[in-house]
């Protein structure tokens, strides 16, 4: 009898969070800008509004429920996406700095100023 192990998925540290507003920097979608709708850590990558639209056939479940194809937003990795900055307007890189309460926050790499309120 043979015994699979579970397969350990190395999780990175991830600086995004549901609501940013992101920048698509790769792919088909470049230049596109939208709003952070779900992260997905295991798989390193988040779901933005209106951005990587997938067409899927769906199936009808019930009479009542009619298939069909539905467009919907699909995983984009993580690495292809950049935070937009909320007071410079431009992509970067966020950094963590602690205020005085002692609470880290998040901070742009370019005007330093803090994306989380």
């Amino acid at each position: 009898m043979l015994i699979k192990k579970a397969k350990i998925v190395k999780v990175n540290t991830i600086k995004l969070k549901k609501g940013d507003k992101v920048r698509v920097i790769a792919g088909k979608d470049k230049g596109q800008e939208g709003k952070i709708l779900k992260v997905l850590p295991r798989r390193n990558a988040v779901i933005v509004e209106r951005v990587n639209f997938v067409k899927k056939h769906m199936r009808a479940r019930s009479v009542q429920e009619q298939g069909g194809i539905v467009e919907k937003e699909a995983p984009i990795l993580i690495s292809k996406v950049a935070i937009v900055c909320p007071k410079c307007n431009q992509t970067a890189r966020v950094k963590y700095t602690t205020i005085e309460s002692g609470a880290k926050v998040r901070v742009c790499s370019k005007c330093s100023e803090m994306i989380d309120e």
